[in-house]
């Protein structure tokens, strides 16, 4: 776009440049030529009065009708009455130098150049752009028979000045109107050109974003349909990979659950009778407890993986957020951590009531486990509709690791320690954005790491 307007702008500023010089000798051409035609003119009358004039006559004796040339001398002939009877031109003054003395109709001879005055005394025809009382003008001067005698006129250009400067506005504004119409054509044109770009732009956006069933629909077009296709089938391979992946991941996890039902509940019956056991074994049996019951966690963590992997939609309904979130915080804690601000208690909206206590469950869990506790969870209105702050009493988290704890078995940690075992977080980071909201953490500013996530409400 930005080409196409360079482009016209520069071949019409060109021949707005070339149109205006043209035009403008070709004016102050015929303007000069036409002072210059009336001004010799003028000379010409002027001189015929001056030295051309019959001298007069008397009726002869013999035949009346006949004039007898009288040769008697002729009387000086009247300068001012020569210069007033002088054709009616678009001169605005006339000046006569005859004599060794200055004759003016109007214009004083002091306003001009002195330079011009000696090379018309001097037989030269000269012309010239002067300014006489604020006003443009070409002064004009015609060299008379005699030597040291002459006629000078001056013609007002301001007719002309005028053409001149609107036409070099007209050109001006045309030369904006075309760059503008070259960047709309510019515009138009890379719009369709980059068309495909865009709709390839938008169909790999949504697959990073998990919809592997986006497809492009160019697969006729005579130059991208190659790349289309290709495209698809690689989404449609990618596709059927995660959906065989989060499969297996699904029967797995499915297989795990009887046998890790088994040596839970045998863990149970070892630990309720602990006490009978010896001394050295009670620390193997207490560390086989911690493990087994991440190995629950990590189980039904794969299970909710695999099941937004194949492709679960789950199910919307209204849901006040404010009492889901104390709800599942409260008792994913053990005890009351939720403060609910008073223009939030009444948010509604509609949301996947598994996934939303999920998220909830997961990032007090992970404050509780790994970052020395929950200090609190914030529901407020704000952002796009709700927001809801948890807060905890760990090290925080560095900003190199802001963005990968919550991707699947990312770690992270203020002080080196894992905090879990990595797909709580992705889990969280996969319902909020189910539900087309924002997560982020921060620091807290008591110290600590803070999530917040955004929620988009039902109305504000």
């Amino acid at each position: 776009m930005l080409a196409y307007g360079l482009l016209a702008l520069g071949l019409s500023g060109a021949l707005a440049l070339v149109t205006f010089n043209v035009v403008s000798d070709y004016l102050t051409e015929q303007r000069i030529s036409s002072a210059l035609v009336e001004t010799a003119d003028n000379a010409a009358a002027l001189h015929y009065g001056l030295f051309d004039a019959a001298p007069p006559c008397r009726p002869s004796r013999d035949n009346p009708a006949e004039c007898t040339t009288v040769p008697a001398s002729r009387p000086a002939p009247d300068v001012m009455a020569l210069l007033d009877q002088l054709p009616s031109t678009d001169s605005a003054a006339s000046l006569l130098f005859f004599h060794d003395r200055w004759y003016s109709a109007v214009g004083r001879p002091v306003d001009l150049p002195a330079d011009l005055v000696n090379a018309a005394k001097s037989g030269t025809e000269v012309n010239r752009r002067i300014e006489v009382a604020g006003q443009q003008v070409l002064a004009v001067g015609v060299p008379l028979t005699r030597s040291g005698e002459a006629f000078f006129e001056w013609h007002p250009l301001t007719g002309l000045d005028k053409t001149l400067r609107m036409l070099k506005i007209t050109l001006v504004v045309g030369a904006l109107v075309t760059a503008l119409l070259g960047l709309a054509v510019g515009r138009f044109a890379s719009t369709l050109a980059l068309r495909p770009l865009a709709e390839l732009t938008q169909v790999a956006a949504a697959v990073a974003r998990g919809r592997l069933d986006a497809r492009l629909q160019a697969e006729n077009d005579p130059d991208l349909g190659g790349l289309a296709r290709s495209f698809n089938q690689t989404a449609a391979a990618l596709e059927q990979r995660v959906v065989a992946d989060a499969r297996f991941a699904g029967d797995i996890s499915h297989e795990l659950r009887t046998p890790l039902m088994t040596m839970m509940n045998s863990m149970q019956l070892i630990q309720n009778h602990r006490t009978e056991l010896p001394p050295a074994v009670r620390e193997p049996v207490e560390l086989l407890g911690d493990d087994l019951d991440r190995f629950r966690r990590l189980v039904i963590d794969l299970l909710e993986i695999s099941r937004d992997d194949g492709g679960d939609q789950g199910l919307r309904e209204t849901v006040r957020i404010a009492d889901l979130v104390r709800a599942a915080a409260d008792a994913t804690a053990g005890r009351s951590i939720t403060d609910v601000a008073e223009d939030a208690a009444d948010l509604t909206m509609e949301a996947d009531k598994r996934r939303l206590e999920r998220v909830i469950a997961n990032l007090v869990e992970n404050a509780e486990d790994h970052a020395g506790g929950c200090k609190g969870v914030t529901v407020q209105a704000g952002g796009r509709g709700v927001i809801v702050y948890v807060d905890d009493a760990g090290p925080g988290i560095p900003e190199a690791d802001r963005e990968r704890i919550f991707e699947r078995f990312g770690r992270g940690g203020g002080d080196g320690q894992s905090r879990g075992i990595g797909l709580g977080l992705a889990i969280v980071a996969r319902h909020v954005e189910w539900h087309h909201g924002l997560i982020e953490v921060t620091d807290r500013p008591e110290g600590g790491a803070r999530f917040i996530v955004e929620l988009p409400t039902k109305s504000r």
